[in-house]
């Protein structure tokens, strides 16, 4: 019997977190038929406003914050600092280079990503994928995210992102980024 609900448990883990199940199925091709076209260098330019909330793994609320974000451009290069406040009191710093490549690709690298973060825009969306590096303070984890901004008709930016450890689901982020200001 202990066997049995071993064998259930494990066909179920498999099913459940299996790369590509969910959430990682979206691929920016379901979404090049979408408007209005997000265009990096005019929504993630000037001043914008994110306030947002981290789930972990069982969905419960773990986090809180608003971030001050600067965007600027010069051609196919842009930074997009991020300045956050979280609930509990911390604060955290990060400034993305971003780079515009060929066909709504895009690349980026902050000093907390190891790597480069591997993007593509498509119709009123934008996916990125990268590995980031927690602060010590959060457990110096090293986490896959796969985020999703989706562009409204008004100029909001919703922003879901999956966090991931060994292919295991642990957390979700989701917020809101407007510009700020006229």
């Amino acid at each position: 019997m202990k066997l049995a609900l071993l064998l259930l448990v494990v066909l179920l883990a498999l099913l459940l977190f299996r790369p590509g199940f969910g959430f990682r199925t979206q691929k920016p091709g379901h979404y090049s038929e979408t408007g209005p076209a997000f265009d990096m260098a005019v929504h993630l330019n000037g001043p914008i406003v994110s306030e947002g909330m981290i789930h972990d793994f069982r969905g419960r609320l773990v986090s809180r914050f608003v971030a001050r974000m600067q965007g600027t451009w010069s051609g196919s290069t842009g930074t997009l600092s991020e300045s956050f406040a979280y609930a509990n009191g911390g604060t955290q710093e990060r400034e993305w280079a971003l780079t515009l490549g060929e066909n709504g690709s895009f690349t980026a690298t902050a000093d907390d990503i190891i790597g480069q973060a591997q993007g593509q825009v498509s119709g009123a969306t934008l996916s990125m994928t990268y590995r980031i590096r927690l602060p010590e303070s959060a457990g110096g984890h090293v986490l896959d995210v796969t985020d999703w901004l989706y562009l409204m008709e008004n100029g909001t930016i919703l922003n879901r992102s999956e966090l991931r450890k060994f292919g295991l689901r642990v957390g979700e982020l989701t917020a809101t980024m407007r510009r700020e200001g006229p």
